[in-house]
């Protein structure tokens, strides 16, 4: 991708979503119980595909850029920003756990670095994925919620669409976010977000 910094420079911790809970706060909310009986569903979208009720997420697949990685859930960080996994376990991605769990209704969110001092992170090629590509994530009650990336978009940090990443109603959809664009360094790090967007197109058991 370019602009991407040295290895030896110094890493930014946290993907810095500024404007987000400004202008989105009030949108997520805290998934509550995780494991509910096996195989529950809310009812169908639009498209016929079930909707599935909480469930946290336990490992993410993204096989167009060869990506298999467990998830952890996240908070916000101090700053209020969208916390991501500790750098030593930088392959690792997180869930955001004030937003719907992957497959029920609304955006599910997973974050993830795109680089460390030692090299390429979880996301390194998260920009090369094109719509149509498969994002299975599965789920702690035993289910995988499939979704087929709508588009890839970058953002600058400080312009980013909340009314798009974030909401806990209408149909199952899923943002994978890590940084990109140009390293400007300090507490900003990389300049832009990219964002991949999904929708739920299967569910199913593991």
């Amino acid at each position: 991708m370019p602009g991407r910094r040295p290895w030896s420079v110094p890493l930014a911790v946290l993907l810095v979503l500024l404007g987000i809970f400004a202008t989105g706060a009030g949108l997520g909310r805290t998934a509550g119980p995780f494991d509910r009986v096996l195989g529950e569903q809310h009812s169908e979208d639009p498209t016929g595909v079930p909707v599935l009720a909480a469930s946290r997420p336990v490992s993410l697949s993204v096989p167009s850029i060869r990506v298999t990685a467990p998830v952890a859930p996240v908070g916000q960080a101090p700053d209020g920003t969208i916390d991501v996994p500790p750098l030593d376990r930088h392959g690792e991605t997180g869930w955001y756990d004030r937003a719907p769990t992957p497959g029920e209704p609304g955006r599910a969110i997973i974050v993830g670095h795109v680089d460390s001092k030692d090299g390429p992170s979880v996301f390194y090629e998260l920009a090369r994925t094109k719509p149509g590509d498969r994002v299975e994530v599965a789920r702690s009650d035993g289910s995988v919620a499939v979704f087929a990336v709508d588009s890839v978009e970058h953002f600058a940090k400080d312009n980013l669409p909340a009314d798009r990443v974030y909401g806990d109603s209408g149909t199952p959809e899923l943002r994978l976010i890590t940084c990109g664009g140009q390293w400007v360094g300090g507490r900003t790090g990389y300049r832009d977000n990219v964002i991949a967007f999904a929708s739920l197109v299967e569910t199913r058991r593991a």
